[in-house]
């Protein structure tokens, strides 16, 4: 993997479009973005995008009015599991927008803005998926991994320890609140939620 001051002159070189430049431009000081896909499967080359969700963060704040929720409308038949998943009918998905659109609508929403995300790296593989033959390059945004800050946190103070990283203990262990799972508002919210308790400094690692 390229180092970041690498990566970003070398994607802005592949951009196709020059309308995306403005995912380059330094990023608006203390914004974040918490971001959560639901996808089809867990296997990217496969897998489809169903529904994306995305919340800004400003100056350590949730800013949930300033969200982007996006349901994909697919021609594919929807699978049972799907549905007992996601919660998501033919139907609901036949009210959604196509894909290109919610991307579009994506990269307006975030711009340069760091990503913030449990598991964010398979949520950023599907997108770029989709983005790199649309823009040329993927996208080159900060990502923040809740997972490991989770896990830095814990093995800072208990280096010997087994670190269960599922989202039930990490939940458990911050005192998140309960919302439905597999909706992509709600784990962005969550994810957003565990980044400022991780990064807050008034979070202490249970000794349990």
């Amino acid at each position: 993997m390229l180092p970041r001051a690498l990566a970003r002159p070398l994607a802005r070189w592949r951009l196709k479009e020059p309308r995306f430049a403005y995912l380059f431009e330094p990023p608006p000081d203390d914004d974040l973005v918490s971001l959560d896909c639901e996808t089809t499967g867990l296997d990217v080359a496969s897998a489809e995008i169903l529904s994306i969700a995305a919340i800004k963060i400003r100056a350590r704040r949730i800013l949930t009015s300033q969200r982007l929720s996006l349901l994909i409308r697919r021609s594919a038949p929807t699978h049972r599991a799907t549905v007992l998943v996601h919660h998501l009918r033919a139907v609901d998905s036949a009210g959604g927008i196509e894909l290109d659109e919610a991307l579009e609508q994506l990269l307006a929403f975030i711009g340069a803005r760091p990503l913030v995300g449990y598991y964010l790296s398979f949520d950023l593989r599907m997108l770029n998926k989709f983005l790199r033959p649309k823009l040329g390059t993927g996208l080159i945004n900060r990502a923040i991994e809740v997972s490991e800050l989770y896990y830095d946190a814990k093995t800072h103070r208990l280096p010997d320890r087994h670190v269960d990283l599922s989202f039930a203990s990490l939940s458990r262990d911050l005192d998140l609140p309960e919302l439905p799972a597999h909706d992509p508002f709600n784990d962005a919210l969550l994810a957003a939620m565990a980044y400022l308790r991780l990064t807050g400094g008034g979070w202490r690692v249970p000794d349990g």
